[in-house]
């Protein structure tokens, strides 16, 4: 099967050519479409392809990435991201599978703040990367959405490496984009939010990543990123309430302990979970 690999680009000169370089031998057409960058991405680029479509910047950016896949020749299309590299365990095995499903997930590792990340949610992360030329699309919806494909999906064992954030004010910066965006496709839907979710929303996040994930065993970082994304959450409940007009609640102290006091019992839950204790295991659940 011939290979196309698609890559969507935006003033990514400190990224796109290690991705490019991983899949120059991978790959039987690279396609670059990038949103008019200001830097030397279209420079690089231009080194290992000449399939190179300029269009204009959009903050949905998965509307270009459908077109670059649009742009594919070969019945086969590698969708990965600048800051992506395809590993060589990877390339060899995309070299010698049967291609018998109409997509395939592939396994993602994140490098965050330096360091690799086994749990906290960030692996195995699987993404679908791997799809038929005419089965796959985006919907545009949301900047989290994978694509819909019209038919079986498989897995690989390979990982995609996924140099994700290398600094705080990067992850604060890009969480706001993606919480906004988030927002506005929660509305689409009809949600609104209460003044508990202002306690829910982060408790649930912090303790799905750092026990249900068990982000613990990603230490600091797994703490730190478990917070984060916590944060993450409290503002998504805020940029909501923002849209209800800051709508006003007074809040007794008594309504309020209840709430914290039902976040203590999830935090119990999990603790007992990670003691891998049966007997307190099954009191619990019980309870």
């Amino acid at each position: 099967m011939k290979l196309s690999v698609a890559i969507t680009s935006f003033n990514e000169e400190k990224n796109i050519e290690r991705c490019l370089k991983s899949v120059k031998d991978l790959a039987d057409e690279i396609v670059v479409v990038d949103e008019k960058s200001s830097d030397d991405t279209v420079k690089i680029a231009k080194k290992y392809t000449d399939k190179i479509f300029l269009v204009d910047h959009d903050p949905m950016f998965h509307k270009n990435k459908q077109k670059a896949l649009d742009k594919c020749s070969n019945d086969w299309i590698l969708q990965i991201d600048c800051d992506e590299e395809v590993t060589p365990e990877l390339a060899d095995e995309i070299k010698k599978m049967d291609y018998t499903e109409t997509a395939y997930k592939i396994p993602r590792k994140s490098k965050i703040f330096g360091k690799w990340m086994k749990y906290t949610g960030w692996y195995p992360d699987y993404q679908i990367k791997l799809v038929k030329k005419g089965k796959a699309h985006y919907p545009c919806k949301s900047v989290h959405e994978d694509m819909v494909i019209d038919g079986e999906i498989g897995t690989l064992s390979g990982d995609l490496l996924h140099y994700h954030y290398s600094s705080v004010e990067q992850f604060i910066d890009r969480m706001n984009r993606y919480n906004t965006d988030d927002v506005k496709f929660m509305q689409s839907k009809g949600e609104t939010v209460t003044w508990v979710d202002a306690i829910k929303f982060p408790a649930d996040e912090f303790f799905k990543r750092f026990f249900y994930w068990e982000g613990y065993k990603d230490g600091l970082h797994g703490l730190v990123l478990s917070f984060l994304m916590s944060l993450n959450r409290l503002v998504v409940f805020a940029k909501l309430w923002e849209q209800q007009n800051f709508k006003e609640k007074n809040i007794s102290l008594n309504e309020f302990y209840l709430e914290v006091g039902k976040a203590a019992k999830d935090y119990k839950y999990w603790q007992i979970q990670v003691e891998k204790n049966p007997v307190k295991k099954l009191l619990m659940k019980i309870i």
